[in-house]
């Protein structure tokens, strides 16, 4: 072309150069080409006006569902929209690549976009090729959705904000991987960088903390919301000559600084540096924005949990007691385990409180254990009342059924008093003792709580029956009667909320024979004890002692033990000295005959390693008709002591039955049809020795059998001295 003439028509030079020339509106769905740009759609070679349908037919169906996001991401940010997209003949074959590149308006009225733009034919580049780090087609495109997944996939299982940010530094981006990282928080007016990978140590202390006014890619990004993108060391020089003084020496070529958004606000900002050139292209801007989406997504999500944590652990410090200095006489272990409900923290608890008269040589206590109704703050926030309430009433000096129905009266004032808790009622259940450590004396009032249970010296486990009443807060006016038992030395009590024995998918009966087992084969001291009853229902053990209901919900723990140190022991031990005595008490009222078959399980409990089943059998048939004896024949309620003591000649079982009737019994001649006054007559034929001691006012009616030699036969294992069917119980609650 010589000088002067005139330069030639647009089209003409984009013909020569095989570049096409496109148009498209998405409110009218019209396509227009030139002839070029049909051409390289694989169309006949001249201008048209075509469908978005006609145009999609021709393209790879990946390719054109990526253009409307790459599309969104210019207008968004303000640049061209550049993507690579495979030309398809009507066989469905590549014919060949395009490049198109646009630049896309957006009309809020139509709500619609406008772009024009070229169309150009290019290679493919080699997989892994420093071309390959361009926005190519094919197994790039694959890589990058399969790298998305993953990231997403670890993004969501991160927990906390040094899981997210751990994550994010292992991040490996296909085709352009940074090799620095920054992550920045804001605190008021102030950036400070809370995650740094790929820089050395003080790198970051000329940026953190710094100014939202300053003039920084980080702040500006955070001031305005929109990404900074910096593909050359030139670039960032030109655009913030202060900062670049400080970071030149840092040896990178490229920079991205992208907004941390999470429902619309600006919580912070990521960075990721090159060592190498990065044209930044769309497809790479489209990685980067969604990375730093689901980063965004990660750290707020890490912080709401670590909040929650706070205020767990905070609520639990607040509202779960220490346990007070050690007592003379007994010692004391405690867990609370909070294993339920979306905050970790429900209505289970546990206190001791020093009762009036104590003094620094000890005295009495109360223990309390309970759980309120539910898994929430609600829940906990009325455990916090209620245990509140306890302490005042007990530290008043009232006994422990007074406790119970003062609290009781209190919680239902708050749930059921109130118009707006209408809908939410709730209750609690509660086991209140009062233990006096010099003799071992407990008087136990329960209100719905399962039952207290007893390790003996030798390892025994007994579940005690205790009186009980209706739940807290449930009836204003219910009565809570108190059972009076002795803790002997070298023994061990439990309580428990229901958490530790059903956590796992246990019902009562499995759940107690579970913690049973611990109990029994468990050797240390009260805190180890303690530990191991935790760990055998919440631990990794207890993934192989799954019950029969899998699918209930797990529950809170609290666990109290209270134990008696044996004489002449001073550790701090469950089991203390071996016992001459392995004893249980307990009393049958007249308006309670039901005890009868509470009292018969109590003894085959006692007896569990009893050698002779037949003795087993016999003492159970004994005590039953002594039992009953006294509650149709008197008007007195029955008290039962029984014994096994350990003596030169092999050990001894006596039981004893005593009233406050002075009528004493006699022997009868019943015959064949009578219903009754065979009593005595079992027992003279069925015990070793017996007898009738008239007592100051009433009697009591004893009889002892004497153990045999172990031996070889059916239904007896000589070590161990393991009975067939016996130690079969209910738990505490059952």
């Amino acid at each position: 072309m010589r000088t002067g003439e005139p330069l030639p028509a647009v089209g003409e030079v984009l013909a020569a150069l095989a570049t096409g020339l496109w148009s498209w509106d998405t409110a009218t769905e019209a396509v227009t080409v030139d002839a070029e740009a049909a051409r390289l759609l694989g169309l006949p070679a001249k201008a048209a006006t075509l469908t978005e349908a006609q145009i999609r037919s021709r393209l790879h169906p990946v390719d054109w569902n990526e253009i409307a996001g790459i599309v969104g991401l210019a207008v968004a940010e303000g640049t061209l929209a550049e993507v690579r997209v495979r030309v398809m003949d009507e066989h469905g074959r590549v014919i060949r690549v395009v490049r198109s590149r646009s630049k896309p308006s957006y009309d809020p009225a139509q709500e619609a976009f406008q772009l024009i733009g070229t169309l150009q034919e290019v290679t493919e580049p080699t997989p892994g090729s420093p071309a390959g780090r361009s926005a190519v087609t094919g197994d790039w495109r694959r890589s990058r959705e399969a790298f998305l997944l993953d990231a997403g996939r670890a993004l969501a299982e991160a927990r906390s904000t040094a899981e997210v940010l751990r994550v994010a530094a292992g991040l490996s981006m296909p085709g352009f991987s940074p090799d620095g990282l920054a992550v920045f928080e804001v605190a008021g007016d102030r950036l400070s960088i809370i995650g740094l990978h790929g820089y050395q140590p003080g790198d970051e202390d000329p940026f953190s903390p710094m100014s939202l006014n300053a003039d920084y890619p980080a702040a500006e990004v955070i001031r305005t919301g929109r990404a900074v993108y910096l593909s050359s060391p030139g670039d960032y020089k030109a655009r913030y000559p202060v900062m670049w003084q400080l970071i030149e020496h840092l040896g990178r070529e490229s920079w991205a600084y992208l907004p941390l958004t999470v429902a619309g606000r600006t919580m912070g900002a990521w960075m990721a540096s090159f060592a190498y050139p990065v044209a930044f292209t769309p497809d790479e801007r489209s990685v980067l924005t969604t990375i730093a989406r689901m980063l965004a997504q990660a750290l707020s999500r890490a912080g709401v949990e670590e909040s929650e944590r706070a205020l767990t652990d905070g609520l639990q410090r607040s509202m779960l007691p220490t346990l007070g200095p050690r007592i003379p006489g007994m010692n004391v272990a405690a867990r609370y385990v909070p294993t339920g409900g979306g905050l970790q923290v429900g209505g289970d608890w546990y206190d001791m409180i020093p009762l009036p008269g104590n003094t620094a040589g000890g005295g009495r206590i109360a223990l309390v254990i309970g759980d309120v109704q539910g898994h929430d703050v609600r829940a906990a926030g009325l455990m916090g009342q209620l245990r509140i309430a306890l302490r005042a009433y007990a530290s008043e000096g009232h006994r422990p059924d007074a406790v119970l129905s003062r609290a009781s009266r209190f919680l239902h004032g708050m749930t059921y008093g109130s118009p707006e808790d209408a809908s939410d009622l709730r209750f609690a259940t509660c086991l209140y003792i009062e233990a006096d450590p010099a003799t071992g004396t407990l008087d136990i009032a329960r209100a719905g709580h399962p039952d207290p249970a007893i390790r003996m010296a030798d390892g025994t486990v007994l579940a005690r029956p205790t009186a009980g009443g209706l739940p807290l807060g449930i009836d204003p006016d219910a009565d809570y009667p108190t059972t009076r038992i002795t803790l002997e030395p070298g023994e061990t009590m439990l309580i428990c909320t229901d958490g530790l024995i059903e956590t796992g998918g246990h019902d009562l009966d499995t759940g107690w024979q579970r913690i049973r087992t611990i109990l029994e084969e468990h050797e240390g001291d009260l805190e180890e004890l303690a530990d191991a009853l935790v760990q055998g229902v919440h631990g990794p053990s207890s993934h192989h002692t799954t019950g029969p209901l899998a699918d209930r919900r797990e529950d809170d723990i609290a666990v109290l033990l209270l134990s008696r140190p044996a004489t002449g022991d001073a550790k701090d031990t469950p089991t203390g000295l071996a016992p001459t005595v392995r004893r249980t008490m307990m009393s049958v009222a007249q308006a309670e005959p039901e005890r009868v078959a509470v009292a018969r399980q109590q003894l085959r409990e006692l007896l569990h390693d009893w050698t002779s089943q037949d003795q087993i059998d016999s003492a159970v048939l004994l005590l039953s008709e002594m039992l009953t004896n006294v509650l149709v024949h008197t008007d007195a309620d029955a008290l039962l002591l029984a014994e096994v003591r350990d003596e030169t000649d092999g050990r001894r079982m006596r039981i004893e039955v005593t009233d406050t009737s002075d009528d004493l019994p006699h022997k009868r001649r019943p015959g064949e049809l009578a219903s009754s006054g065979r009593g005595l007559v079992l027992i003279e034929l069925l015990a070793d020795t017996w007898g009738v001691d008239p007592r100051g006012e009433g009697k009591s009616i004893w009889f002892e059998l004497h153990e045999p030699e172990p031996k070889d036969t059916e239904g007896y294992e000589i070590q161990g001295y393991e009975v067939e069917g016996a130690g079969d119980s209910t738990g505490p609650g059952a």
